[in-house]
């Protein structure tokens, strides 16, 4: 059995992807305010594109690196929320991430 995606299926993710293409700055990201703004440069992220195809995970956690302290969780929630946004997800508020990450961390 063939598991590779069809190209309807590659051609509405990338046309989902491209509906976000317009968003140049950082704060235009749904939940993405001043202070989420900071982290993301903090890590290497300037522009909202650059999360596409991003762990969330792994930033949170480069975050983590970056200020030598765990951030709180909600952080990780943004991050998750940012990316799904930027790969073309609807937007939706930060907290209804949560659930996601605990089951993702086990926790």
């Amino acid at each position: 059995m063939d598991s590779a995606p069809s190209l309807s299926s590659i051609d509405r993710t990338t046309s989902k992807t491209m509906q976000h293409n317009h968003i140049r700055h950082l704060q235009e990201i749904p939940n993405i305010g001043p202070a989420i703004e900071r982290s993301l440069i903090a890590i290497g992220i300037m522009e909202p594109c650059q999360l596409v195809g991003k762990d969330p995970y792994k930033l949170y956690r480069s975050l983590c690196d970056i200020t030598g302290s765990k951030q709180d969780p909600c952080v990780l929630d943004i991050f998750i929320s940012a990316v799904k946004y930027m790969e073309g997800g609807p937007a939706r508020r930060w907290w209804e991430f949560t659930a996601e990450r605990k089951k993702h961390l086990g926790s």
